[in-house]
């Protein structure tokens, strides 16, 4: 893989020219950034700063979500300018989240003929029974804090149900892990998201399972390239698979106006849930 090359189609595809990832929401390109602005949240995708005009910019991020009472969600790469931009957003308020590793993986070359553990059944998600089981691993994966992963499946299964798959597997009728798959129509890339195993499943395999099962999606698609971001906890098992690294990316958070300090999580956070607890 040319690393440079790739980079450079997920920067221009999945960043520049990105398109609205969920009802309601719209893409707007304006002074220097491209924006995502949804119905509980905004996210500035991309930008184009330097030196000069970068704190400005910011300021100004911050006054447009600010005054629409949403919380924004400034998502850094490692090779995005000016190199202090990370220092510039915590100048303006914004609080950082956990860096994560970008990987690409050409999905025709993937192995896909990983299969699930014994007594382990892969599940699609296709209703709202199935929305429960996972609801229910990232409960118990995540310690008790439920993301709005069940939310996130619901909307976006209600209005395009072709783009996002899932999976959860499931031990006779315990669900054990979940993950899902997004398909970026217009562009070579698919991402995986929403990874967790519950705590005494994790390291048996299913986790690998997961990501061979929606690769395997990817490419019926035709898609070129998958993508991750990845934690600490999946990125040894992606990299075992054949994923490289491209990169990495962090989270800048600024809270909306009157919003306690701990994240909301009925908002952003399935933008970042990657594959963070696995096994």
């Amino acid at each position: 893989m040319d690393h440079d090359k790739v980079l450079a189609l997920y920067d221009r595809q999945m960043r520049r020219e990105a398109r609205p990832d969920e009802p309601g929401a719209r893409v707007e390109r304006v002074g220097g950034v491209v924006r995502q602005v949804g119905p509980v949240g905004g996210w500035v995708l991309w930008s184009d700063l330097d030196e000069e005009n970068a704190d400005a910019v910011i300021a100004e991020q911050a006054r447009f979500f600010g005054a629409s009472g949403l919380e924004v969600e400034w998502k850094t790469y490692g090779h995005d300018r000016p190199a202090d931009l990370p220092a510039r957003l915590i100048a303006a308020g914004f609080v950082a989240e956990e860096t994560e590793t970008l990987l690409v993986a050409d999905a025709a070359g993937l192995a896909v003929d990983v299969a699930p553990p014994d007594g382990i059944r892969l599940l699609p998600v296709t209703d709202e029974d199935h929305i429960k089981l996972v609801e229910e691993v990232h409960d118990r994966a995540f310690d008790g804090g439920r993301t709005s992963i069940g939310h996130q499946l619901r909307r976006q299964l209600a209005h395009d149900p072709a783009t996002v798959p899932a999976v959860v597997a499931l031990h006779g009728d315990e669900p054990v892990s979940a993950a899902r798959l997004e398909l970026h129509p217009g562009t070579d890339f698919a991402s995986l998201w929403g990874g967790g195993t519950v705590p005494e499943w994790r390291g048996r395999g299913i986790y690998r399972s997961l990501v061979a099962f929606r690769v395997e999606i990817a490419v019926a698609h035709v898609f070129s390239y998958v993508h991750v971001d990845a934690s600490s906890y999946s990125r040894p098992i992606l990299e075992r698979l054949g994923f490289v690294a491209l990169g990495t990316t962090t989270p800048y958070v600024l809270q909306a106006p009157g919003q306690d300090v701990a994240r909301n999580s009925s908002t952003l956070d399935t933008k970042n849930a990657g594959s963070s607890s696995q096994g």
